[in-house]
């Protein structure tokens, strides 16, 4: 199998002399192409800076990241920008939608960055809201949704670049449970149609949906376990 992630003894310290505080401590984990993986850890566990890394937005210390055949050390502001936007899709608890926008414009947001001319943006924005079933609600604003609706239009957002790989930071961590099964279900239809996924979470049962369990604890990994649903 073709890896799209490789971390090799990655290193994380925050702050310098005594002050200094180790968040990783050596992290070494690869993930192939299609895989849908949940990272688990308890709080200062080292996993949020792990999503970071993963998603570049934050870069080590030390150690090697390939991220889908790019050496993420090797590349400038701007290019590390680009590969972030066309290749990770990010969906976090706090949905992050803009509230002063339209669902459709803000489904359309990623492809603002990514240069795509706007006449094509409304149309995939458009095909992008159907596939998560919420044609109907394109000229609402996000206050206007229920918590449910606004983390499938987060969906939305985070595939409208096409990306290979979807990081979900507690996708499910503001919905009750049955709209957490229903965003659940959807991220794992998506994971069926090729695109990796990495959900970070406290919850075993999000945990499930994977077929993969990397358990991280004071910046090292603890376990990782393959289980078929």
């Amino acid at each position: 199998m073709k890896k799209i992630i490789s971390l090799t003894n990655i290193r994380k310290i925050y702050g310098t002399g005594e002050s200094a505080y180790e968040a990783l401590k050596g992290i070494t984990l690869h993930i192939n192409v299609g895989e849908m993986v949940a990272i688990m850890g308890p709080s200062g566990s080292g996993k949020s800076t792990l999503m970071n890394i993963l998603g570049l937005l934050d870069t080590p210390t030390s150690g090697q990241y390939l991220i889908d055949g790019h050496d993420a050390k090797r590349l400038n502001d701007d290019q590390m920008s680009e590969l972030r936007n066309r290749t990770v899709g990010f969906i976090f608890q706090s949905f992050n939608l803009l509230p002063r926008i339209t669902v459709l414009e803000n489904v359309e947001r990623p492809m603002v960055y990514g240069g795509i001319a706007a006449s094509k943006r409304r149309e995939r924005a458009l095909a992008g809201l159907k596939k998560v079933g919420l044609s109907d609600k394109a000229s609402r604003f996000p206050t206007q949704l229920s918590g449910g609706q606004i983390q499938r239009v987060a969906v939305a957002r985070a595939l409208i670049m096409n990306p290979a790989i979807i990081l979900a930071d507690e996708p499910t961590g503001n919905l009750d449970s049955v709209t957490s099964n229903q965003v659940m279900e959807l991220l794992r239809q998506i994971n069926k149609q090729g695109n990796t996924v990495i959900l970070v979470t406290h919850s075993n049962e999000i945990a499930s949906y994977a077929k993969r369990t990397v358990i991280i604890r004071d910046g090292v990994i603890s376990e990782d376990k393959n289980h078929e649903l």
